[in-house]
């Protein structure tokens, strides 16, 4: 059983994903760990025992004299991201065709249609006032379903820390509509559909469609504004050492 501190960490944790997930936290936002503590309604000791975590992670950066940075998203972000992201689901659907039982599938695509005709309903810019979020939920839900099908802990962990760096990436590139939803939503039908028919290379080629269309709508952002490198830290430059004989490189002749 976990022990108090341990489970303070964990649900901190889990607060944060929900703030990244929520859009409460952006790309490139500075935060304190004071103002951590009141955003995730917990302790400072299980806040600084979590930013180790969020920093192996990829997820936050140490900023000196500044605070905590959340991850920028920059073209090397996104091509890692992305690119990690198949190389795990493309396994999963391997096991997931096979291994998902017919009445998973059928709840899988009611879901979907659901959000479906709720965004046709909605039209490009009156959503209802839940279908966004409901939309990712089934979204990812089916994503996180078929990693976790596979059974292995380390693979689920490394693909759920990946999945909060797309969601920054989601949330910095793109604007969540109906409009985008649809295509989303046609694009996972194909690949449930697919998945019915436990047609493996078919699912495989859905799911490869899916991921390259989300990966050109982040692209298709206008480059200015995707980032090549963390920012440098505000302190001041170091100054130019003085050239004295002790620390001089000597040529001899």
């Amino acid at each position: 059983m976990p022990s108090g501190a341990s489970s303070q960490r964990a649900r901190a944790y889990q607060g944060f994903t929900q703030q990244i997930l929520s859009g409460s936290i952006r790309p490139g936002q500075f935060v304190s760990q004071r103002e951590l503590m009141t955003l995730l309604d917990m302790p400072l000791g299980a806040v600084r025992e979590m930013i180790p975590r969020l920093e192996a992670g990829g997820l936050v950066k140490t900023v000196p004299q500044r605070g905590l940075q959340i991850a920028h998203v920059d073209l090397k972000l996104i091509r890692n991201a992305f690119q990690l992201r198949a190389m795990i689901e493309r396994e999963a659907v391997r096991l997931f065709v096979r291994s998902v039982s017919a009445t998973e599938l059928d709840e899988i695509e009611a879901a979907h249609h659901d959000i479906l005709n709720r965004a046709r309903r909605a039209g490009v810019d009156r959503p209802d006032a839940d279908l966004l979020d409901d939309a990712q939920s089934v979204d990812w839900g089916l994503h996180d379903r078929m990693v976790d099908a596979m059974g292995n802990e380390i693979l689920s962990e490394i693909y759920r820390v990946n999945s909060l760096r797309v969601r920054l990436i989601t949330l910095e590139q793109t604007v969540i509509t109906p409009a985008r939803l649809i295509p989303a939503m046609e694009e996972h039908l194909v690949f449930i559909s697919a998945l019915k028919r436990r047609d493996e290379a078919a699912a495989i080629a859905g799911l490869e469609e899916h991921m390259e269309s989300a990966r050109s709508r982040v692209l298709s952002t206008s480059p200015d504004v995707l980032r090549s490198d963390w920012p440098a830290a505000t302190a001041a430059p170091a100054a130019p050492r003085k050239t004295t004989p002790s620390n001089t490189t000597r040529r001899h002749p």
